[in-house]
């Protein structure tokens, strides 16, 4: 009995450790980067986290004692500051057949720089994309030697930037007509936002195709935790800061616009941060209103990652959101069905 109260004691101290950083991560959403930066380093620990007091919860209700009080008060007073990582709905729902089907897919260059052996990815990508049959695409890191293939089955599109500019290069394919195009630029960086204006039905729809600044983190636990912490912290730290520079830029831009609008692509970074909240703003976040399980979107090994994103405004229904767990990149694709409200 001694030896039980013993260790008791010793996990209610990591116990109150991780329900401490817990809350510190509450706070991430909600604080510029520029101020606290640290901040962010825990919205990305938030589902390991959340986990942790689960689990200390389940040990107290075993041992039926009263510490499982610690842990229960954060959860639930985290279930009301953030954002679900789990989404308890059985099954996906099909997106109806008359409503607008958009897709989001950070492609990685469909494998032009020959990252996986398998020669035949980028095909692969585009049977994947056809099959699936979207309106609209945005890809991110896509290649122009793709459109002869993807302009077969979509009229109209949009590829930025300009073919002479040295930057990753993203594009907007479209079944409906693009009306105007544009680029919301990003200083000191290879990466883009961009935009089209497309007519659909009755209405002009603007559609985002973000990719925020990269963390240039190798998708290896022991990649990470071979680099020396101190240089791990401060690169990332770079890329947060201007992912919140870049999320400003797109809020600031994204205000002055009348139409319905849809925000696509690859944030990297996940939901519990002020990059997202920023970015997000009044828009519906698909995946929180139709998505199931934990949403993974980035090929992070034996850790769930959500940093591919489709937002809509709220002149549209969301009918369906589905992840797919194809491994043809580094990130998963996310497609959406939307549907105008009728009463407009």
């Amino acid at each position: 009995m001694k030896n039980i109260s013993f260790i008791n004691k010793v996990l209610f101290v990591f116990n109150y450790v991780v329900a401490f950083l817990l809350c510190v991560a509450f706070l991430a959403p909600y604080v510029s980067v520029k101020t606290i930066p640290f901040l962010s380093i825990f919205s990305l620990s938030v589902p390991l986290l959340v986990l942790a007091n689960i689990l200390f919860c389940l040990y107290w209700i075993i041992r039926r004692n009263k510490r499982l009080v610690l842990s229960a008060i954060v959860l639930i007073f985290g279930y009301f500051l953030l954002d679900s990582f789990l989404k308890f709905q059985l099954e996906e729902d099909n997106i109806p057949t008359d409503d607008l089907k958009i897709m989001s897919y950070n492609a990685r260059g469909f494998n032009v720089n020959n990252w996986n052996k398998d020669n035949t990815i980028g095909d692969q990508i585009i049977d994947f994309v056809i099959s699936e049959n979207p309106d609209i695409i945005c890809f991110q890191e896509y290649s122009r030697t793709r459109n002869n293939q993807l302009k077969k089955n979509f009229k109209y599109q949009f590829i930025a930037p300009d073919f002479k500019v040295k930057k990753s290069v993203q594009a907007i394919y479209s079944k409906y007509p693009i009306i105007s195009t544009g680029e919301v630029p990003f200083k000191n960086t290879s990466n883009i936002t961009s935009y089209a204006d497309i007519l659909y039905k009755k209405d002009t729809l603007r559609v985002y195709n973000l990719h925020l600044e990269s963390l240039k983190v190798v998708p290896e636990l022991n990649t990470i935790s071979n680099e020396e912490s101190s240089k791990l912290y401060g690169r990332i730290t770079k890329s947060f800061i201007k992912q919140q520079e870049q999320a400003q830029l797109i809020e600031k831009h994204r205000s002055t616009v009348s139409y319905s609008t849809i925000v696509c692509g690859d944030f990297n970074n996940n939901q519990y941060s002020n990059v997202y909240r920023t970015v997000k703003g009044d828009l519906q976040d698909t995946f929180e209103v139709k998505g199931t399980s934990y949403g993974r979107t980035y090929n992070f090994r034996y850790y769930p990652v959500r940093i591919d994103f489709i937002l809509a405004d709220h002149r549209f229904e969301i009918t369906a959101h589905k992840n797919y767990d194809i491994k043809l990149s580094d990130h998963f694709p996310v497609m959406a069905g939307l549907r105008m409200h009728s009463n407009r």
